[in-house]
């Protein structure tokens, strides 16, 4: 992203993508209306996982620069498991209210990935702009100010299980976003244990206290693409794991007899088994019986 032409800085006047359903009544009802899942470009040969992906602002039609290095990054840490790309189709221009035309392709793409790739473990992720993007798909909530008939409704919750990570790179910062008059940038409570949200130091676009734009495009060279890479590496291994997990088999039951089974008394057969099993008292008389005298030899 040159420069000149970082995200939306110093872009006069409001710029709301939320309010731009609110141009016409026809407008208004096609954002309101849930979109229903379409068929997936990968639905016959589902990847393991897929990275969906928004570019930055003014970046060539794509997932851009940052995002092929993310790319490029985390397929061999995946070793044999197969990775899939989407590209969010955005204008990604410097007019910010575009932001919300990459919330409803990614929303899209995502229930329809649900309904066809149902274990395809995905990854949301974004630099700059698209970084904003990916943030206002995550959230549980439609922000502060913003009439809900005016921008997509949030995910179903459900849809969390299938999102393994999001990685974003450059997300503008609160301070950003209420200079350009947009809402601020909230991850919803169920993705914030799987995100990773990179920064780099001095950013201007993330930082709260920011001062250059230079270091905006430097993810790559600072080794924070590797970063988010590791992060969401270590999220999809998890997840596969987990699953593996959940479809095993019980174990089989045990052969070895139980400690009450082993010592149970063995019960006796044949003739003995009539047998008192201790001795006396023997039925009778209870006086001691007196032997007769011993007869001497006849004389």
């Amino acid at each position: 992203m040159p420069e000149a032409q970082v995200i939306d800085a110093a872009v006069p006047g409001p710029m709301r993508p939320w309010s731009r359903c609110a141009v016409g009544v026809a407008a208004v009802a096609a954002c309101a209306m849930p979109i229903a899942p379409i068929p997936a470009a990968h639905a016959v040969g589902c990847p393991d996982a897929e990275v969906v992906f928004a570019r930055g602002t003014t970046e060539a039609p794509g997932v851009g620069p940052t995002g092929q290095a993310f790319v490029d990054s985390l397929r061999p840490r995946l070793g044999a498991k197969s990775l899939g790309v989407y590209a969010v189709d955005y204008p990604a221009t410097t007019e910010f209210s575009t932001a919300l035309d990459g919330i409803n392709d990614a929303r899209a793409h995502v229930l329809a990935t649900v309904a066809n790739c149902p274990n395809t473990k995905m990854v949301l992720g974004g630099f700059s702009q698209g970084a904003a993007v990916m943030g206002f798909m995550t959230a549980n909530v439609v922000p502060d100010g913003v009439s809900p008939s005016e921008v997509p409704a949030p995910m179903p919750p459900d849809v969390a299980n299938h999102i393994a990570a999001v990685a974003l790179f450059g997300k503008p910062s609160t301070r950003f976003m209420r200079a350009i008059r947009e809402p601020a940038i909230t991850i919803g409570p169920q993705y914030v244990a799987k995100t990773i949200d990179l920064c780099v130091e001095n950013d201007l676009v993330c930082t709260s206290d920011g001062r250059s734009f230079s270091v905006h495009n430097q993810y790559v060279e600072t080794g924070m693409v590797d970063q988010g890479a590791d992060f969401v590496a270590r999220q999809l291994q998890a997840s596969w794991a987990a699953d593996a997990l959940a479809q095993a088999p019980p174990p089989a039951e045990s052969a070895t007899p139980s400690p009450l089974t082993a010592s149970a008394p063995q019960t006796p057969t044949g003739p003995s088994a009539h047998l008192p099993s201790a001795p006396g008292p023997w039925p009778g008389p209870t006086t001691p019986v007196t032997s007769p005298p011993p007869v001497g030899p006849l004389t």
